[in-house]
């Protein structure tokens, strides 16, 4: 146990974030940089070292929190590190962008504030990238084996690394210009700087994995190709097709799926573009949807300079206290503050869009809304409340609905689809077509970054033993594994 009266003698603290005034004017991370070193230590101490550590089952990665907590609890930074990669091959993402389902499910929640586990986990990998304690792990033998992974984000980007580590020979296909996924265009530069992924592909290269930008599996390069050139493909393709909004008005210019108007944002970070073609300078904003990409569209916009911003919701405001149907160790649906929202903008509950309409040429310039409350399992409207905001640039942020189809590569693999829309898999992440697994969003559906790691390094797992009969490499989850949800 770090220490133990640090639970009852330290009080919680978190990573101070940078004045709202500065940080919207760059596109820098929010966090001030390095401001959790002088405080990390006690912070970890807080940790209770529980005889049954809830935290392991809150996080599907079955991360060793009370041991790396104890570790830097006393400076052990490389003993801590060790036990952190141990189980998460890319702490310094989870860190930065998982919601922390293991501190919903900490033991010290139950009556005071949880331990800050994803600000110690960020801070261990933060110290070893700088110490240079990340470093390539080659493989002592080849095994002779090939193996594609189509898509890049997080859970492909762990398959990879576990079986190049394994021996066998990866290659890695992104549609896209750059690896990385939704995390490298789906992710804002102030939430995550892509330059920790970039080391993290370095790392990978080093290690013997092969990347291929620019390749469109299914219409580049056929699923029946990557099966004759390959023992085995992986799918990771993710959950890209965005649910949309079936409203008189959608074809306004102006309208656009988050993920059109993030990417860009992110190219002009990267020096690809001067500007956005999509951008919130100088006008009203809508984002619908009230998640995290919804909350990412948000602090866009307000670095892009847009007049207003407003974010509408379907579902009822949350309550500040975790719900009484939402009860320890299960994450519940609570009423946050992320830093986009700390910058600005309105947030509104418990309406729903009705209609959008425009100018003479076509652009949207207003948004046509109605509040509802939810009646025999349907959203009714209030009679009543109807009203007008204005929208000259409109967002959707209401999640996915599966795998993309489109492309191609479902039915040239013949892999087949479960009643969700997304790829089927059997116990072992196989599909129904011999030596093709699926894994992450494209098999779960969309979910969060840390299950995206533990079903890459499950499905590994599974292609090593169907590789080599056998395998030591980890499985933390199965395909039928859920979240500690109510």
């Amino acid at each position: 146990m770090a220490d133990p009266k640090g639970f009852l003698t330290t009080p919680k603290q978190l990573a101070e974030r940078r004045p709202v005034d500065v940080r919207i004017r760059d596109w820098n991370e929010v966090y001030v940089e390095r401001s959790l070193l002088p405080i990390i230590s006690k912070q970890a101490g807080r940790c209770m070292d529980c005889g049954i550590p809830f935290c392991h089952n809150g996080c599907p990665l079955g991360n060793l929190i009370p041991e790396w907590n104890d570790l830097a609890y006393r400076d052990d930074f490389t003993g801590a590190i060790e036990r952190l990669h141990a189980t998460n091959n890319f702490p310094e993402f989870t860190g930065r962008l998982c919601p922390a389902p293991c501190e919903s499910a900490c033991v010290l929640g139950i009556n005071q504030d949880a331990v800050t586990i994803k600000n110690v986990e960020v801070t261990i990998i933060d110290k070893a990238w700088d110490r240079g304690g990340v470093t390539p792990q080659i493989p002592e033998r080849l095994s002779g084996k090939t193996v594609a992974v189509v898509g890049s984000g997080p859970a492909g980007l762990a398959a990879a690394q576990q079986l190049t580590r394994a021996g066998h020979t990866v290659v890695v296909y992104e549609r896209a210009d750059r690896i990385g996924g939704l995390l490298r265009y789906g992710i804002p530069e102030f939430k995550m700087e892509k330059r920790h992924i970039n080391r993290r592909i370095e790392q990978m290269r080093a290690e013997g994995t092969r990347f291929r930008t620019g390749v469109h599996v299914g219409e580049d390069i056929t699923g029946q190709q990557l099966r004759e050139r390959f023992d085995a493909v992986v799918v990771a393709a993710g959950a890209t097709t965005a649910r949309d909004l079936p409203v008189p008005g959608r074809e306004l210019k102006g309208v656009h799926q988050a993920m059109e108007y993030l990417p860009l944002a992110n190219k002009v970070q990267e020096g690809d573009l001067v500007d956005s073609p999509i951008s919130a300078k100088g006008k009203h904003v809508v984002v619908i949807g009230g998640g995290d990409t919804g909350a990412d569209c948000v602090g866009t916009a307000h670095r892009q300079g847009a007049l207003s911003v407003t974010q509408l919701e379907i579902m009822p405001r949350p309550g500040e206290e975790r719900p009484g149907h939402q009860p320890w160790p299960t994450m519940p649906m609570t009423y946050k503050v992320t830093s986009a929202h700390e910058e600005g903008g309105e947030r509104v509950y418990s309406v729903n869009t009705t209609h959008l309409t425009g100018d003479e040429d076509g652009n949207v310039q207003e948004l046509h809304l109605v509040e509802v409350e939810f009646k025999d399992g349907r959203f009714e409207p209030v009679p009543g409340t109807e009203r007008t905001i204005p929208a000259q640039l409109v967002t959707l942020a209401m999640g996915f609905t599966g795998t993309d189809v489109r492309n191609g590569l479902v039915e040239q693999l013949g892999v087949d689809l479960d009643a969700r829309g997304n790829i089927a898999r059997d116990g072992r992440f196989a599909t129904n077509v011999d030596g093709v697994y699926v894994c992450g969003d494209a098999g779960r559906g969309q979910s969060l970054i840390v299950w995206a790691i533990a079903e890459g390094r499950s499905a590994a797992a599974a292609v090593d033993r169907y590789l080599g009969g056998k395998t030591p490499l980890p499985a933390p989850i199965r395909p039928t594994d859920r979240p500690l949800v109510v």
